[in-house]
C-alpha cells in the first residue's frame, strides 16, 4: 500500500514540473528526477536560482 501512495504522490509532482522545467531553461524530462525525494529537492533549488538570476535582469 505505501509503495502506491509513493507512486501516487512521484506522478503528482512529475506533471507539474515537466510544465514549469521548460520556462526555467531544463528540459522537461529532468522532471523525471522527482522519483527520489532529492531530486525533487534538487530541481526545485535550481529554479530557485534560475528565478533570482532573471529577476536580476
Amino acid at each position: 500500500m505505501g509503495t502506491v501512495i509513493w507512486l501516487i504522490m512521484a506522478v503528482l509532482t512529475i506533471i507539474p514540473m515537466m510544465k514549469l522545467l521548460p520556462h526555467f531553461g531544463y528540459d522537461k524530462l529532468w522532471a523525471l528526477a522527482c522519483v527520489i525525494p532529492l531530486g525533487t529537492l534538487i530541481l526545485l533549488w535550481l529554479m530557485a536560482a534560475k528565478l533570482q538570476e532573471m529577476e536580476k535582469r
